[in-house]
């Protein structure tokens, strides 16, 4: 069974730094693409970014420039740098997952529980 554990999460003052991490486990095979969708409050889960196999990346309209995603394909793992954070960053947090190939499921979609990030102003 494949789980994705996402770590990092904090409350941090706008203007400010916070990496996060996931981590995907289980037996798996391949992944095809990795990111992170957040969700603030009241609010619709949204795309932050997703980097595919490859090292390609896309990211949402309001972090392009602030935020840089990255993976390591050998660890199965997924990382978001996140600068210049502003207050209406606060939200959860969310690791994901697509087309992942494992023992004994393929799974299309995984993922995390969310970690919380606070941006204070």
């Amino acid at each position: 069974q494949v789980q994705l554990v996402e770590s990092g999460g904090d409350s941090v003052q706008a203007g400010g730094s916070l990496a996060l991490s996931c981590a995907a486990s289980g037996t798996i095979f391949s992944i095809r693409d990795m990111g992170w969708y957040r969700q603030a409050p009241g609010k619709q889960r949204e795309l932050v970014a997703m980097v595919g196999s490859g090292g390609n990346t896309t990211y949402g309209d309001s972090v392009k420039g602030r935020f840089a995603v990255s993976r390591d394909n050998a660890k199965n793992t997924v990382s978001l740098q996140m600068n210049n954070l502003k207050p209406e960053d606060t939200a959860v947090y969310y690791c994901t997952a697509n087309d992942v190939i494992s023992r004994p499921h393929r799974y299309l979609e995984a993922w995390g529980r969310g970690t919380r990030v606070t941006v204070e102003s």
